[in-house]
């Protein structure tokens, strides 16, 4: 029966993998499943799907300007006659992708941790090398034929549609896609680096960027254990800094024949471009100043304990103390029912201690138990959640006062403070004789995590200190 089985995968195996075509890097013949056309085609369509989840960023004169470096970039690729889009994306997600076809997205929070045009071109080359090698059409095809060989052979086979089954389709389809992960992504950087050399930039800058990168990746996993969640990654394929990654740095290498000899840097440029960029949270998503939440379409501000750290995200604003162990989580019903008391009991049960009270003449209340602390204020038809949450009931008893004081700070915008808020934006500015960023963090909007921050959109991170009259970026 194994024997029947084995012939009878590998025979639709064959047949599958019969579909194949030249790419266009290696010249080689690899297995997909569609035409360019269909590849285009999905681009476009995914495109659609995109821009419904993401914002675009509305600057025009950015949008035109990364567009232009994008399509000298691709122009001296293995594909230069596909039809490219480059977008810059309103998220400040440390992101950049390509969807087959030539759709590729960078988003403005990875923009802001670049300091040249060079890098910035790396990012978009590195994005230009996955669709001339075609990596995401072979993932599509290679999963596709996974699916297809299962269901052919559980034509003649009926046990593949068991259990067992189900774990050889897992098994075949790990092993199809297993070649997907790092090796793609240094090919993406060893033809993004040989397409730097081709538009006159340093090849080497393929190599600065993915350290940016890497010391963004190690700021964000010393916050995400401030915070309580799941570091981020964008170029997680590393797993140590660039500068000791002898296989990167030999791919790079690769495009040292191609000679430069005055290499692009555009560091001037790039700034100028930059300046004025958003930084973190959009004004749609509510803003975070100094522990302070303000979110002009709802309305409200509310302030959270000196030293939290305040995590804010389209779906979720949450707020976490230093050591971890307690929270404060923000939530909104649109369609509430009954009086604050009543919707408090609802929520905290029976055995709750309900207090009934105005906060700037909304009605509230607040509910304490054994497990959480819980705050309701009803403002223009909607239910405000503020629960605090702790590991312990030790932790819960501790942190208490700080909860109560974050929900007694509910504050109803007025009209003409919904008008001033704006954005956090990147700025230019000479450095000072004498001038650090721990000083520069003193006056930062950017909480306890300032200097840090400083350092690293500036390229200085962990430990550097910007020169005199050096051209700085700070947030305002």
């Amino acid at each position: 029966m194994k024997k029947t089985l084995s012939i009878l995968l590998l025979t639709c195996f064959a047949l599958i993998f019969t579909g194949c075509a030249q790419n266009p890097v290696s010249g080689k013949q690899d297995f997909v499943m569609m035409s360019e056309s269909q590849e285009i085609s999905i681009g476009r369509n995914a495109d659609v799907d995109v821009r419904k989840q993401y914002k675009v960023y509305d600057n025009p004169a950015l949008q035109n300007y990364v567009n232009r470096v994008g399509q000298a970039v691709a122009k001296n690729s293995h594909r230069p006659n596909l039809n490219y889009h480059f977008t810059v994306l309103d998220s400040p997600e440390i992101n950049a992708f390509a969807l087959p076809g030539g759709y590729i997205y960078i988003t403005r929070g990875i923009m802001a941790y670049l300091n040249s045009e060079a890098e910035l071109a790396a990012v978009l080359g590195h994005e230009v090398g996955h669709v001339t090698a075609r990596h995401g059409v072979r993932q599509q095809s290679a999963s596709q034929a996974t699916g297809i060989g299962i269901s052919l052979a559980s034509i003649f086979v009926p046990g593949l549609s068991t259990q067992a089954g189900s774990d050889i389709a897992n098994l075949l389809s790990g092993a199809l896609l297993s070649g997907y992960g790092r090796e793609h992504e240094l090919e993406a950087d060893r033809l993004g680096a040989q397409y730097l050399a081709r538009t006159s930039y340093d090849p080497q800058a393929m190599i600065r960027v993915v350290g940016v990168l890497k010391n963004q990746e190690l700021l964000d996993a010393e916050l995400a254990k401030q915070e309580g969640r799941e570091p981020r990654r964008y170029h997680g394929t590393f797993a140590t800094h660039p500068d000791n990654d002898t296989r990167l740095q030999q791919v790079v290498g690769e495009a040292s024949h191609l000679q430069v000899a005055a290499p692009l840097n555009g560091k001037e440029e790039f700034l100028k471009q930059t300046s004025g960029l958003t930084f973190n949270d959009s004004i749609d998503e509510g803003v975070v100043r100094n522990n302070q939440f303000t979110h002009r379409d709802l309305g409200i501000q509310l302030t959270f304990p000196p030293q939290w750290s305040i995590k804010n995200s389209p779906t979720q604003l949450i707020a976490i103390n230093p050591a971890n162990d307690a929270a404060i989580e923000l939530k909104v019903d649109g369609q509430p029912s009954g009086t604050p008391p009543e919707y408090a009991r609802r929520l905290s049960g029976s055995n709750a201690n309900i207090e009934s009270l105005t906060i700037e003449k909304c009605s509230a209340a607040i509910a304490s138990t054994n497990k959480f602390e819980l705050g309701i204020v009803y403002l223009d038809g909607k239910a405000f959640i503020l629960q605090g949450t702790a590991k312990t009931e030790q932790a819960l008893s501790a942190h208490r006062a700080p909860m109560k004081a974050s929900m007694h700070s509910f504050h109803a915008l007025t009209p003409e403070e919904r008008k001033a808020i704006k954005p956090l934006n990147i700025k230019l500015a000479p450095a000072k004789a004498g001038e650090t960023y721990a000083k520069l963090a003193q006056n930062s909007p950017l909480g306890k995590n300032a200097e840090k921050y400083l350092r690293l959109i500036n390229a200085q991170y962990p430990q550097g200190e910007p020169a005199t009259g050096q051209i700085i970026k700070i947030i305002e």
